[in-house]
Order: C-alpha cells, then sequence, then structure tokens
C-alpha cells in the first residue's frame, strides 16, 4: 500500500497544496514564500526520506506566522491520513543530530495523543526574517494535527541556526524510524489494540 496523501488548505491567509509520502527519497519541491522555513523543510524531507511537495500563497507580507503555522497543520494532517490504521508500523523513533556545536534530539511517539514538549533556548529571536518562536508554533500544529506525542530537545548550542537545523534534521529522522514498518508487529503496536 502506498503510503501518500494530499492535503488541501485554503483559508483567507494562505491557499496550500502539499504532496506528502511517506516512503519517498527525500525529494522536495518548495514554494512557502519563507526560505528559512523552505529550507528547514527541505532537511526535514532528505533525513526522513519523505518526498514532500508544498505550494504556498500566503500573507509573507505581514510576516511568516500564518504560512509557517498552516504547513504544519498540513503536513500533520498528511501524515496521520498517509498512515492509515498503522499496521505495523514501529509507533516510536528517537534521533539525535549534531550540527557543529549544536545537539538536538526529537523523539516521537504516533500514539495518537498529541503533545508537544519542547526544551531549547535559542540565542537569536531571528534568523534572517524568520522569526524563531515560530519554531514552537510550527511543531506543536504538527503534533496536534498528527495526533503524535513529540518532544523536541536542545541539549545546547550557540548559533540558532545549527540548533534548528538540528532539530529538523532529527525530526526527519524520528519520523522515519517510527513510520517503519516492522514485520514483526502484528497489527498495531499497542496493548489497548488500536492507536
Amino acid at each position: 500500500m502506498e503510503r501518500t496523501t494530499t492535503v488541501k488548505r485554503y483559508t483567507n491567509e494562505t491557499k496550500i497544496d502539499l504532496d506528502f509520502s511517506i516512503d519517498g527519497e527525500g525529494k522536495t519541491e518548495l514554494e512557502t514564500g519563507v526560505p528559512f522555513l523552505s529550507h528547514m523543510l527541505d532537511l526535514f524531507a532528505k533525513h526522513g526520506q519523505f518526498d514532500l511537495k508544498v505550494d504556498v500563497k500566503g500573507d509573507v507580507e505581514v510576516d511568516g506566522h500564518h504560512t509557517t503555522e498552516d504547513i504544519g497543520i498540513c503536513i500533520g494532517q498528511a501524515l496521520r491520513e498517509a498512515l492509515g490504521d498503522k499496521k505495523g508500523i514501529k509507533r516510536y523513533g528517537n534521533a539525535f543530530v549534531p550540527m557543529d556545536e549544536a545537539l538536538a534530539q526529537v523523539v516521537v511517539d504516533l500514539s495518537n495523543r498529541p503533545h508537544l514538549e519542547m526544551r531549547a533556548e535559542f540565542p537569536a529571536q531571528q534568523v534572517g526574517t524568520f522569526d524563531v518562536e515560530l519554531v514552537h508554533e510550527f511543531l506543536w500544529k504538527l503534533a496536534l494535527e498528527a495526533r503524535m506525542n513529540l518532544h523536541v530537545i536542545v541539549h545546547y548550542g550557540k548559533n540558532t541556526h545549527h540548533m534548528i537545523e538540528a532539530v529538523f534534521k532529527a525530526l526527519g529522522r524520528a519520523l522515519d524510524e517510527a513510520t517503519t514498518i516492522d514485520p514483526r508487529v502484528k497489527g498495531v503496536p499497542s496493548t489497548k489494540g488500536m492507536l
């Protein structure tokens, strides 16, 4: 079964067309209007081996908030839909990624219980024109819509760009592990019988 999906989200603030494939090759086509976010999504897809196509017309003349938030919503919805009944998946994923002086860890549980726990102290409030507070906004909306438990820890770092980059790479790798089909898993990996 192909684990792919298409999500469309049209509001007064953003118009998003998104294609997502779990079992991809890390290929991306990204037109977000928010260059730093496009860079992070490219890293996320490459390290998760996801194929991701995003085309956004957003109100970036205001700022990048609505576009970043709504892309998080759409990727979360796409992940949840592409996973289907979650039969055979590993469910949990954990990844440490260093980026020069920074070290980030992301742990996920595709549990159907949305939660974001984030521990990160970024030294700068902006990277280029990107507001760093939007990293939390993106991750929270992703976790909420994917209905996953998401823990993000930046253990240390001095360069905000490096710290955020390590987070997005680790996110891709942790989700790659969690979505992997394990032939030993019969049904869903839960004693409840469902996720």
